[in-house]
């Protein structure tokens, strides 16, 4: 049964790694397979990194009895991310009036992967700090979660690049209102409103 919940904690953290390079590969022009192993290998590697900070987090934390102050914050750094990125994004889309958006660069910048690989793997920092408690082997959960990430990521970047041309820049606006969604949902899982 750990491989199953390896395989299942792996898909469920990419799945936010995936909607956002739906965005990132929608406000491209023209992504190719080099762009698109780019943008995957960026949200692959902050996914696989942030579990190792977590773990280790979370041991310090354990010892010096921090655990919760850690759990106040993540959600919040998560949101306020996703927002300034998304909003950004949408903005850009409408930014050149009804004639045309801003043009589109044919690749991201490292700070904009860096920015949204980020956000989108926060909260594989709390899930860093369970894993000590779960019944998994630590080492190739971490590996599987950094790999199902990249694959995840380099599909909807090419999936992004399929969409965009056919709906334009409303493919953008939306991939904009996507992370802010994401990070929407960081908020209501960590019980904000309710």
């Amino acid at each position: 049964m750990p491989i199953a919940t390896s395989v299942a904690l792996a898909f469920s953290l990419s799945a936010d790694a995936f909607a956002a390079s739906l965005g990132k590969g929608a406000s491209l022009h023209g992504v190719n397979l080099r762009e698109a192993a780019r943008i995957g290998a960026y949200f692959g590697a902050f996914e696989l990194a942030t579990p190792l900070v977590g773990l280790a987090v979370g041991s310090l934390a354990l010892g010096w009895g921090a655990g919760h102050y850690i759990q106040a914050v993540d959600h919040w750094i998560a949101f306020t991310l996703l927002l300034i990125v998304g909003s950004r994004m949408s903005y850009l889309a409408w930014a050149g009036g009804p004639e045309g958006g801003t043009p589109k660069p044919s690749r991201h910048s490292a700070l904009a992967l860096i920015t949204t690989a980020l956000a989108t793997s926060i909260d594989a920092t709390a899930v860093g700090v369970t894993l000590g408690f779960m019944d998994v082997h630590i080492p190739s959960t971490i590996a599987l979660i950094g790999a199902v990430t990249f694959a995840m990521a380099f599909g909807g970047a090419l999936i992004g690049r399929a969409a965009g041309p056919f709906l334009g820049r409303w493919a953008e606006f939306a991939g904009g209102i996507g992370l802010i969604a994401i990070g929407a949902k960081v908020l209501v899982e960590h019980g904000v409103f309710g």
